[in-house]
This record gives C-alpha cells, sequence and structure tokens, in this order.
C-alpha cells in the first residue's frame, strides 16, 4: 500500500448525514472527500421524513433539488388501533417552521442529496471500503479498499462517521455500548400498494401521511405504510426479534402472515401486488460511550438509533451533521471547541426527546394518550410539534420535560377514563 492521499475533512458514508456535512462543509470552503461503501442508487430503509427536515435542507441549500424530485407530499401522521383512528396534522403543531414534507424512496432522494453535494466540489468516492481507521494521531487515518482491490491510506484534519447502520467507527474502535432497548426487528419490503383501486377501506386512506398501525393483540407489535406518490409503497413490521421468530416461511411469507393479522391493513392491502422480496434488519437499536473523540464525530445513525416508529432517523442524522458542521467551522477560525458541550450535548437533547417517546409508545403509554376520546388540543400541538421532529425546541414543555409531561399526560387519561 504505497498510494497514500490526503483532504481537510474525511467523511464515511455519503447518506443523508454525510451529504449534508460535505455541503455545508464545501460552503466553509473546506475541502472534503467521502468514503462511500455502496454504488448509489442503492435501496436504504427510513422513508418517511418530518418536517424539521426541511428547515435543515433549506439551511444546506439543498431544498430544491428535494423538492424538484416530485416525492410524496406530507403533512402528517395516522395512527390505526383494531377500530380506533387518530390522526396528526404537522401544520397544527406549537413549534415554528416547516409543517410539511415528503415520503421518499431512499434511493433516490440519498442520490439527490449526494449528486448536489458532488456538485458543491465535494470528493465521493463510491465502491470504497473503509478496512481500519487510526485516530491516534494529530490527523486521524483511513485505510481504504478502492473498487479495483487496491489499498490506500488518506488523512483529514477531522474525520466525521455518517456511515449509518454500517457504523464504522463504532465497530473499528470498540466504541459500541448495549442499547436499553429490547432486541427489537423489522421485516420491510415495497409493494404496488393497490389502494386506489380498493373499496371502502382505501376511501379514507389519506396517501399524505404515514399509517402507523398497532398489531390487534400485541401492543409492542406495530406496521408502517409509508405511500409514494407512483402508487407505490413501504410497508414493515416491528416487533421484538423473538416475537418476530415463531413465524416461518421467508421473510415475504412472515411478512404477508403478520399483515393478515390486522384486518384494517389486509382490507387496505387487499389489491396489494408484492413483487419485491422483503428483507429483515435485526438488533437495530445501538448505542456508542461517547458521540466523540480525538479529532473525529459520530452522526446520526452511526452514533445512536432508536427505533423506526416516528421515523427521527433521517431528521437526527441531519442535525447531527449540522451541528458538526458548525463546530467544524468554529474550530477552523481558530476558536476552541468543547465537542461534548457544543455537538453531543446538544444533539442528544433532541434524542433523548424521542427517547422517552418511543419508550412510552412500547409500554402503551403514548398509544392510550394518542387513541383518547377527549383531547386537549394546545397539548395535541405540543405532541404535534414532537412527531413533526422539532424535537430540540424547548419552548416545548414535552421537550423541556418529555418523561414527566408525558407520565402527568397518561395519568390524567386514566382520570378521565
Amino acid at each position: 500500500m504505497n498510494r497514500r492521499d490526503s483532504t481537510d475533512i474525511l467523511i464515511i458514508g455519503a447518506g443523508p448525514a454525510g451529504a449534508l456535512a460535505a455541503t455545508l462543509l464545501r460552503r466553509q470552503g473546506r475541502r472534503v472527500t467521502v468514503i462511500e461503501r455502496e454504488v448509489f442508487p442503492r435501496f436504504s430503509i427510513g422513508e418517511s421524513l418530518l418536517p424539521q427536515s426541511m428547515g435543515l435542507l433549506e439551511a444546506a441549500g439543498m431544498l430544491q433539488d428535494v423538492v424538484e424530485a416530485g416525492f410524496q407530499y406530507k403533512n402528517g401522521a395516522a395512527f390505526a388501533r383494531g377500530e380506533e383512528r387518530t390522526a396528526f396534522d404537522f401544520r397544527e403543531k406549537s413549534s415554528a417552521g416547516w409543517g410539511t414534507t415528503y415520503q421518499v424512496q431512499r434511493a433516490r432522494f440519498d442520490q439527490v442529496l449526494a449528486d448536489h453535494a458532488t456538485r458543491q466540489g465535494a470528493e465521493i468516492r463510491y465502491g470504497h471500503q473503509v478496512l481500519a481507521a487510526d485516530v491516534a494521531g494529530e490527523r486521524p487515518r483511513l485505510t481504504v479498499r478502492a473498487p479495483d482491490g487496491g489499498e490506500y491510506a488518506i488523512d483529514g484534519e477531522f474525520l466525521l462517521d455518517a456511515s449509518g447502520f454500517g457504523r464504522t467507527l463504532p465497530r473499528l474502535l470498540q466504541l459500541d455500548t448495549p442499547s436499553d432497548f429490547p432486541p427489537r426487528g423489522a421485516l420491510f419490503t415495497h409493494v404496488e400498494d393497490g389502494i386506489a383501486q380498493g373499496g371502502p377501506a382505501a376511501a379514507n386512506f389519506d396517501r399524505e401521511k404515514i399509517l402507523i398501525t398497532v398489531h390487534p393483540r400485541h401492543c409492542d407489535v406495530w406496521y408502517w405504510l409509508i405511500p409514494f406518490s407512483n402508487g407505490r409503497a413501504s410497508l414493515g413490521v416491528v416487533a421484538e426479534q423473538s416475537f418476530l421468530e415463531g413465524y416461518a416461511g421467508s421473510d415475504t411469507e412472515r411478512l404477508q402472515a403478520l399483515v393478515g393479522e390486522d384486518p384494517g391493513l389486509s382490507r387496505l392491502l387487499a389489491n396489494a401486488r408484492w413483487d419485491t422480496p422483503a428483507r429483515q434488519i435485526k438488533g437495530y437499536a445501538a448505542n456508542v460511550k461517547s458521540l466523540w473523540g480525538h479529532n473525529f464525530a459520530l452522526l446520526g445513525n452511526a452514533g445512536e438509533f432508536l427505533d423506526p416508529v416516528f421515523s427521527s432517523g433521517v431528521t437526527i442524522a441531519l442535525k447531527s451533521a449540522t451541528l458538526a458542521a458548525a463546530a467544524l467551522q468554529r474550530q477552523a477560525a481558530g476558536e476552541t471547541v468543547d465537542w461534548e458541550a457544543d455537538y453531543a450535548r446538544p444533539l442528544k437533547r433532541g434524542v433523548d426527546t424521542f427517547r422517552a417517546f418511543v419508550r412510552a409508545w412500547y409500554d402503551g403509554r403514548f398509544q392510550q394518550i394518542i387513541f383518547h376520546p377527549h383531547k386537549n388540543e394546545t397539548i395535541k400541538r405540543m405532541i404535534s410539534a414532537i412527531l413533526a421532529g422539532y424535537a430540540w425546541d424547548e419552548t416545548n414543555p414535552f421537550v423541556a420535560q418529555p418523561e414527566r409531561r408525558l407520565a402527568s399526560l397518561e395519568a390524567a387519561c386514566e382520570v378521565g377514563g
């Protein structure tokens, strides 16, 4: 391995976090090299965006490209449990900012963002795999395998890991710590949903919202249905791995069996064409000892992934990239940056808000709240803001004290009957 390259900022991964960070850093005049293992476009899960993401994309100058891509408009989230229905319109929220967003095929969405970063001057090396990372020296260095099998080293002033579920630095540097969530898994696919040809069940279906359906017998098992603009949809089920392992057959057969257990979802998808083999992801919840270290930081899912139930993954990824780019700009200007105070803690504030809501979803408290027949409109707007991604808005009591507020609201629901 004789080849040695150098850049200003090294980024692992060209997904949303990596592309946004690369764009912001190029606007600062930094040389940016992105090492991406896959060749784009490539499949990725996590298709339902939150409105908070729109503001982050807009600030980076990337929003026009997303708007012009023709994705499915989204204005909220709908929930179903048996015959019960409830919905949140994200335009009716307590936090200022965007109230609408998109539901996206991630292969196309990620390509749009990566292409924007390339036009800004970032170098993205597709098909290059990180083999080793050395962060002990003055400049972090990666050992990389190129598509032709040759290996080379590349170093930079700073290293950002935006590798998502690949979790490159946590794996190579032994940064992982156990998540405090039970090991859950997901079965998922894309289908031609056929809802437009459906009967009464389809008449009330809103393609402008993600549909979250609670399993008829298990409150901790749920389905997502994310409509796209082309008559297709992302469909998946989430449960503890032990539950999913109780179903036999291929991943597609297991997912079909589980969908068949919910009458409402079965009626809605009665005309669906299952034309794509289902996939499975196991034990996706992850955590790390620290979100940063000597001249490196972890972005998005590379640092921590909670759960897909509130579609928070891309929003957290984009927020982390925005915070990291701002810290690097200050650092380049000669300021002293405290990565714990200036990056990790601000990021964790929003993540911890989502964490409280995820816990409340799986233990049934949040479901009791949202399906309660008598809702306080002011409180509903506060919750809508969280579901829209505004988990860093500390003027919202459910951000400032999420556990306490959720507990109080649950108690009120119990008293109210």
